[in-house]
């Protein structure tokens, strides 16, 4: 098993460039392809400097695109599969996330089987666990629990069919006669540097006299740190390079979480940002029964403009649903498995998301002095 190389999809991302980073490290590995559909030029940069490590090879293009799968494929040992649309406020059309998330799914495993690609480890998540209503409490749940989500909302709907297609792919025959090994991970919400969402939310609060939202109040939920992710997919790829850990890893998927604090969304926030002013919203907030039957009509005024107009509501039942509930999982399974710990501990986490958040609260503040002069 000497001499092996991997094919990072969605690279550019905020995982992506996470796994890349601590796939360098690895030994015997010849050579990283970094696939994306766009990979900003100061990433490039990043990627450049890691090329005295191992060769790292920069491929644009589109998980769609199969002549594109084909030649990134060719003489890979190992794929890790991030690339999708993440949308949970409904702006990005359904075709287009049916399309990436699941097409591209399917497309790069038959890809896989025909350039005879022999590990494949699927990021999944844990929207396709739920939750499915908020008054249902579901804490430190695990893998023999047969959580699924009920939504239709096209990313839940759209990761839940992908991942139990590579799930059933374990075992497929490859062209050259060898055998097929896949597992997904799920992991919590993921937070840490660069994380569109908390981007978005920090800026919107800086707009805002330094008020967060707080619009998850009621939810408990485990976040894990993007770089515990990240390890979680080398030790899934380690293991099914392992052929006594192997059997026990093909055609399973795994809650990822870490040692992160339970909370809500909103607390989470509020507590990588205090350290530079940030205060969460203390007024009241609609009860949660109230925003969903809102959502609902919300989401039939939608249904009914279809036809001729297209509107967004500004937030749906599966939204409120997804901020307002008690949902925590374990991750005792990957540690039985995978070996997996942690190699970030909360405070390290903290500190490095609460580090960025304050070159975040440093930009905006020169942007205001600019606009003032």
């Amino acid at each position: 098993m000497t001499g092996w190389s991997c094919l990072v999809t969605g690279a550019g991302g905020f995982l992506g460039q996470r796994i890349i980073n601590l796939l360098v490290e690895e030994k015997e590995l010849q050579e990283i392809r970094a696939l994306d559909k766009v990979i900003r030029p100061e990433l490039q940069e990043e990627f450049a400097k890691l090329n005295h490590k191992v060769k790292l090879t920069v491929l644009k293009g589109d998980i769609l695109d199969e002549q594109c799968l084909k030649r990134a494929c060719q003489g890979i040992s190992v794929v890790i599969h991030t690339a999708c649309v993440i949308d949970v406020t409904g702006a990005a059309q359904r075709e287009t996330i049916m399309n990436v998330n699941l097409k591209g799914t399917q497309l790069l495993l038959e890809t896989c089987v025909q350039a005879n690609v022999p590990i494949f480890i699927y990021t999944s998540t844990i929207e396709v666990a739920g939750p499915n209503s908020y008054h249902e409490i579901i804490q430190n749940a695990h893998e023999d629990e047969n959580h699924e989500s009920k939504w239709f909302a096209p990313y839940p709907y759209s990761k839940k069919l992908a991942e139990k297609d590579v799930l059933a792919a374990d075992g497929w025959t490859l062209k050259n006669g060898g055998t097929l090994y896949t597992c997904a991970l799920r992991p919590m919400y993921i937070y840490g540097e660069g994380n569109p969402f908390i981007c978005k939310q920090i800026n919107k609060a800086l707009q805002n006299n330094g008020i967060l939202e707080d619009f998850a109040r009621y939810s408990v939920v485990n976040p894990v740190y993007v770089g515990n992710v990240a390890w979680a997919h080398i030790l899934a790829l380690k293991a099914l390079r392992d052929p006594t850990k192997a059997p026990s890893v093909r055609g399973q998927f795994y809650y990822i979480s870490d040692d992160t604090p339970h909370g809500s969304y909103s607390n989470l926030n509020y507590i990588l940002g205090k350290e530079w002013g940030l205060q969460i919203d203390s007024r009241m907030v609609l009860p949660v029964f109230l925003q969903y039957w809102i959502a609902f009509l919300l989401e039939t005024v939608s249904f009914l403009l279809s036809p001729i107009y297209k509107y967004q509501p500004p937030f749906t039942r599966h939204l409120v649903t997804l901020s307002n509930s008690v949902f925590t999982f374990s991750y005792k399974k990957a540690q039985k498995d995978l070996g997996y710990e942690p190699l970030f501990s909360w405070e390290e986490s903290k500190q490095k998301t609460t580090q960025w958040i304050g070159s975040l609260v440093k930009q905006h503040k020169e942007a205001l002095k600019t606009k003032t002069h």
